[in-house]
């Protein structure tokens, strides 16, 4: 319920001044995100991840961390704060 994905494939990207295949993968969350400790745990497993999946090396992804607060995201006709 909490966790959404987009996938958008195909695209035309460069990393690092490559257009080699690459991947740049967005978080945000609320209370997840907020420290870089948090993150850098985040970020190992991440990579573990779209590595395999993707067959990418490291230096081909990179991860964004955005942390949210309740009233930023809305559901249910109301904002997460009252939920």
């Amino acid at each position: 319920q909490r966790v959404n994905v987009t996938v958008r494939s195909g695209l035309s990207m460069v990393l690092s001044g490559s257009a080699e295949p690459c991947a740049q993968l967005v978080v945000s969350s609320i209370g997840v995100v907020g420290t870089a400790e948090q993150n850098k745990g985040h970020s190992a497993r991440f990579f573990d991840v779209l590595m395999a999946q993707l067959g990418l090396g490291p230096e081909r992804i990179v991860i964004r961390f955005y942390p949210l607060e309740p009233w930023q995201i809305g559901k249910n006709k109301t904002v997460m704060t009252f939920l």
